[in-house]
């Protein structure tokens, strides 16, 4: 489903990524941690090209992305991907002018030409998945910080994706609403979406994932199952970070 070869990135002098090559085979779900400034966000950001980079290719659904891509035909190109990628942020970007059925509804109606009872319902149906089946006339301000960032999946998932990414999706939460959220992650998980998830979340990391990367100045430095990496992990900064967190 992705593959990455040899992905370098620079701001600057700065290396954050450092010819990174890994693969995500379908219905994965990849757990992506490590310190701070690591280039975690940098990576799943390249994924969809919201990010451009400067070497190495990826691969994902079906799509090539490359160093540089300017021009209509890769503006089309990532037009398809966006489609194929859903990804949800740590902030969640909903259109605060919009009720929470109309922010879902949006990107089908427009890119995808998609008509609006058709889309609606589609809304109504992602909206009782999420838990959220009856505020699909509430705005964004009179939902909780949970609630908004449940909307914020079901819109990406409107566009019928094969891939999610998810940049911290809990990061803004306090404990109560991440556990809402996790709970509709978990179960995208158990019906086999294949995901990409980066988060300090280690009961997540080693319970839900198929595999845990961790990432530190632009390098995958352990990749593996969960047992291994997060109860087993190998290298120094790997035994220091999961040791932070359990204290």
């Amino acid at each position: 489903m992705i593959s990455v070869r040899t992905l370098s990135k620079q701001h600057g002098e700065r290396k954050v990524l450092v010819g990174v090559t890994a693969e995500v085979t379908k219905g994965e779900t990849i757990a992506i941690v490590g310190p701070s400034g690591g280039g975690k966000s940098t990576l799943l950001r390249c994924l969809n090209y919201l990010e451009t980079f400067d070497g190495g290719t990826v691969d994902i659904c079906g799509f090539s992305l490359v160093p540089h891509m300017h021009g209509a035909e890769s503006r089309q190109t990532l037009r398809a991907l966006r489609t194929r990628v859903g990804m949800v942020f740590q902030q969640f970007n909903l259109f605060p002018h919009l009720s929470a059925l109309d922010n879902i509804t949006l990107a089908p109606r427009v890119v995808k030409r998609t008509p609006f009872p058709d889309a609606a319902a589609k809304a109504r149906e992602l909206l009782e998945m999420v838990g959220l089946g009856d505020r699909g006339g509430a705005f964004p301000h009179e939902l909780s910080g949970g609630q908004q960032q449940r909307v914020a999946i079901a819109r990406a998932l409107a566009q019928e994706p094969e891939v999610m990414l998810f940049d911290e999706p809990t990061s803004a939460l306090d404990p109560e609403m991440r556990d809402e959220v996790m709970r509709v992650i978990r179960d995208l998980a158990a019906k086999g979406m294949t995901m990409l998830v980066v988060t300090h979340e280690m009961q997540f990391a080693h319970d839900i994932a198929s595999r845990v990367w961790v990432i530190d100045k632009g390098v995958i430095i352990e990749d593996g199952p969960p047992i291994q990496v997060v109860d087993n992990p190998q290298s120094a900064v790997a035994k220091e970070f999961f040791g932070r967190l359990r204290r």
